[in-house]
């Protein structure tokens, strides 16, 4: 604050360098999607060791002609097509589907050309997958209908986003204006957050050169930093307000909101911070990079939040001090007066109202207990994009399981192999089974079965786990040979099975270091309880709202599975973020508390205090988080939904219902730690003394 030009001269310098530097160096994201110890991580492990160089991208073009494939015209016109396309950039081979045995659909209507690429999808521009597209599709006439599939082909028609984030910035201004009057106050938290996520991009952009980053880190962190950097400066910025209209200067409010909802923010970042590195016990790779990318912006909005905001308000204190007096001090009484009405009505009757909230966050978790987690493919597209026509096409033309084989990897002889192509045609839930294929050192051979059922059914993941447990292993002890199961399918069934068999670890370590977190700050044994199992419940209603949305369908979503590794992110994000909440209304609660000794009237002044600014960050955070449903990305709506229904329920029937009944009830007990406990626990105080 003494130094407020400087303080704000070093942040634009330092966005300015992080974003050069960032755009000179390019990112170098790369997905780190391994699964240690499953069996579809030894089928790629074996394709590498095996065969080392790979096998080229590809993509399909599918073609459709529902008076037959073989017509004079419709043949002229395809093959004229495709020898267009294997002149384009990046085209290394294109398959004649009229000479390549399978490729044409027993009624004849349905056939598919695979076009091999030159290099791998990540170094073709996507102009040039966009250029084949074109090529490809001109050649549509009122009965040949020509599509596109492959994940080259979805990234390509995937839109550049920035309409979720513009639209959540927007939402986010209209609020902070309607709650201070003022269009300047309004714009320090957005600016701080800004700030914070535009300075972490270009730092999450270097750091993928040194670690491994997956390439959907980026907005996941724009989304959750956005909604914890406006909170967080928000939070300061109504102390800030709230010392101005007791009396105090500019400066002295600016220091007692620094050391008292400043500390709240440092403290409730720590815990989002511990939350997110909590996902390191579970060991997976591509979890990891984004936990360390999400962390990095958490600490990234702390900082901004302690250091850019008081300087902010230290340039710009005394434009804005007139218009905040005028009008805050009528909309404070008036909503203390609300707020407090609630708690009391719901002191007055706890058991009710503890009841009624519990059972409708119970009720609203139950779907997530029949969730089914799997990798989003064509087939959760939306139904416009030429990748579901295509999907839909080979479905109809080839069988459901067209579009998701698995693949079955035989290290053994030429008998062994044999044994194998035998048997697996005769599995129940099995349609088709092409013949061997030896990689190229003659060690290691390969077959792709077809499933009946399509790729993110029920039915094709209990036929991965027949194969693995009962049709599999008698061959391999006949034999003597090894056999494995890998595809998108198989791997989907490991990731659940990797995250369900480490996920006690996770949870433990999270809502065990958050709990003691607050055993320290708050002195208390019930209170730390208390949060972690609301939390708990949070969570397990978003997570039913989402399996509801994304996994049945409702309200016009496309149906399939949760990806795989977003309740896990869920979990670790509102965990931190349902935290946020607690410690600031208890922090409140606490303080007035300590200065009444009446637990009914320091909930009541906690709630008053603290409730006008909390529902207005949950709001922030839920047009910022509902935002990203406009995303084109499925996993960025899950994620946005999931993060939005959670702040949701935890401000509105966590915070104003069940935290206050739940207080009542334990009365002074609430503040209860023994003795012995007391005087070996550090001190952290959230209010000042």
């Amino acid at each position: 604050m003494r130094h407020a030009g400087l303080a704000v001269a070093l942040w634009v310098l330092t966005l300015v360098a992080v974003t050069l530097g960032s755009s000179l160096i390019g990112d170098d994201y790369r997905n780190d999607n391994s699964l240690p110890g499953t069996e579809s991580q030894r089928v790629v492990d074996t394709f590498r060791e095996h065969a080392p160089q790979g096998s080229p991208d590809t993509v399909q073009i599918v073609l459709h002609d529902q008076g037959g494939l073989a017509q004079p015209t419709t043949r002229a016109a395809v093959t004229a097509m495709l020898a267009e396309v294997r002149k384009l950039p990046h085209v290394a081979a294109v398959a004649d589907p009229y000479a390549a045995q399978g490729s044409i659909s027993r009624d004849g209507t349905t056939a598919y050309s695979t076009v091999e690429l030159d290099a791998a999808g990540t170094d073709i521009p996507v102009e040039d997958m966009r250029a084949i597209m074109i090529t490809a599709q001109r050649a549509a006439t009122e009965g040949l209908q020509v599509e596109l599939g492959g994940d080259l082909i979805r990234g390509a028609i995937e839109s550049e986003g920035g309409a979720s984030e513009g639209a959540g910035l927007l939402a986010a201004l209209v609020i902070l204006v309607f709650l201070f009057g003022s269009l300047l106050a309004a714009s320090l938290p957005l600016l701080t957050a800004v700030f914070a996520v535009g300075s972490t991009l270009g730092l999450l952009v270097m750091a993928s050169h040194l670690v491994k980053i997956p390439d959907y880190t980026a907005p996941v962190m724009m989304l959750v930093g956005l909604g914890v950097g406006i909170d967080y400066a928000l939070l300061i910025f109504s102390r800030y307000r709230g010392e101005l209209l007791k009396g105090q200067s500019r400066n002295e409010a600016a220091s007692t909101a620094l050391d008292t909802a400043g500390r709240s923010v440092m403290f409730a970042g720590c815990t989002v911070v511990i939350a997110l590195l909590g996902l390191f016990a579970l060991g997976l790779g591509s979890l990891q990079g984004l936990a360390l990318g999400v962390t990095l912006t958490v600490l990234m909005t702390m900082f901004a939040a302690v250091t850019l905001l008081p300087a902010l308000l230290t340039l710009f204190g005394r434009r804005i001090e007139g218009r905040i007096r005028k009008r805050a001090e009528k909309s404070r009484r008036e909503s203390g007066a609300g707020w407090r009405k609630l708690a009391a009505a719901v002191q007055r009757a706890p058991w009710l109202a503890l009841t009624v909230a519990t059972a409708a966050l119970v009720l609203l978790s139950l779907p997530a207990l029949g969730m089914r987690l799997g990798f989003a493919d064509a087939g959760t597209d939306a139904p416009e994009k030429t990748s579901r026509k295509a999907y839909d096409l080979l479905a109809q033309g080839f069988g459901a399981g067209f579009n998701g084989p698995l693949i079955i990897v035989a290290e053994g002889n030429s008998a062994a192999v044999a044994a194998v192509s035998k048997a697996l045609p005769g599995t129940p839930g099995v349609a088709a089974v092409t013949a061997p294929q030896t990689l190229p050192d003659g060690k290691v051979s390969t077959l792709l079965l077809f499933p009946t059922s399509a790729p993110q059914d029920e039915a094709t993941s209990e036929l991965v786990d027949r194969l693995r447990t009962s049709v599999l292993p008698p061959i391999s002890a006949q034999t003597g040979a090894t056999y494995f199961v890998g595809g998108a399918t198989a791997a989907a069934d490991d990731f659940a099975g990797a995250v369900s068999s480490r996920l006690p670890i996770f949870v433990g370590v999270v809502v065990g270091l958050s709990a003691l977190l607050l055993l320290v700050v708050f002195r208390s044994i019930l209170v730390p309880l208390k949060a972690a199992l609301l939390n708990l419940l949070s969570i397990g209603a978003s997570l039913g709202v989402i399996t509801l949305v994304f996994q049945e369908g409702w309200f016009g979503a496309q149906p399939g599975p949760i990806e795989a590794f977003v309740p896990v992110m869920i979990f670790a994000i509102v965990f931190g973020l349902s935290m946020d909440y607690e410690v600031f209304l208890i922090s409140r609660i606490h303080e007035e508390w300590r200065r009444t000794g009446d637990p009914v009237q320091s909930v009541r002044e906690g709630l008053a205090n603290t409730g006008t600014v909390i529902t207005a960050a949950a709001a922030i955070m839920i047009v910022v988080f509902g935002a990203f449903l406009l995303s084109p990305d499925r996993m960025l709506q899950q994620f946005g939904l999931g993060l939005a229904v959670a702040v949701l329920l935890d401000a509105l029937v966590i915070r104003c219902l069940i935290v206050p009944a739940i207080m009542r009830l334990f009365g002074n007990r609430a503040w209860w730690l023994p003795r012995k406990l007391d005087r070996v626990l550090p001190k952290i105080a959230l209010e000042r003394d």
